[in-house]
């Protein structure tokens, strides 16, 4: 019914567009195509190892490097969460007899060629310091994790990953330390 004619056009305007994805956009068949060949994998037995192989290297560093930075992401499942954060900072920022274990055994074989009673009476006062420090530890890590994470299910198994943290001598603990001695953790962790 009606018609433009063209005089009665409107002005084309020409607008830029400040931010955009930098790349013209794939066509359908390009985007297929790729799907399939994705799909497809490598076709011999070699190669299929070879891709699984680098995967798994270039995984492996992720983890890795997670382990040093701490990063959530791609740590291993049973270091994951808040709550095994907390325990990990927990036990990082006190100093735990029983990382001082393996110091102490070699002075005590030391002191073995020295006087036998001597060798005794450290290797007794070494058992009770180690197990009252882990004693310690255990109630209070119980008494901070009823208190930061009341109800939550993720606290099974924190006694055990706190003692095997505290055994662990400071600078060959993975994930590495966050935090250092004596500091102060914060409140919250979500």
């Amino acid at each position: 019914m009606f018609r433009r004619t063209k005089t009665e056009e409107p002005a084309a305007t020409v607008t830029v567009k400040e931010s955009g994805k930098g790349r013209p956009t794939r066509s359908r068949r390009e985007a297929e195509e790729e799907n399939r060949a994705r799909a497809k994998g490598p076709r011999d037995k070699k190669d299929r190892a070879r891709a699984q192989r680098s995967k798994r290297a270039e995984q492996s560093a992720r983890m890795r490097e997670a382990m040093k930075t701490g990063d959530e992401r791609y740590l291993p499942a049973r270091d994951k969460g808040p709550v095994r954060r907390y325990i990990r900072d927990m036990v990082d920022a006190r100093l735990c007899m029983a990382e001082l274990l393996l110091p102490l055994l070699v002075l005590i074989m030391v002191s073995q060629a020295i006087s036998p009673q001597l060798s005794s009476d450290l290797w007794i006062a070494t058992i009770l310091l180690v197990g009252a420090d882990t004693v310690l530890v255990v109630f209070k890590l119980r008494r901070e994790l009823s208190r930061r994470f009341p109800g939550d299910a993720r606290t099974r198994g924190a006694t055990g990953y706190a003692i095997m943290r505290s055994i662990q001598v400071r600078w060959l603990r993975m994930p590495k330390p966050q935090v250092k001695l004596g500091q102060k953790l914060p409140e919250r962790y979500t």
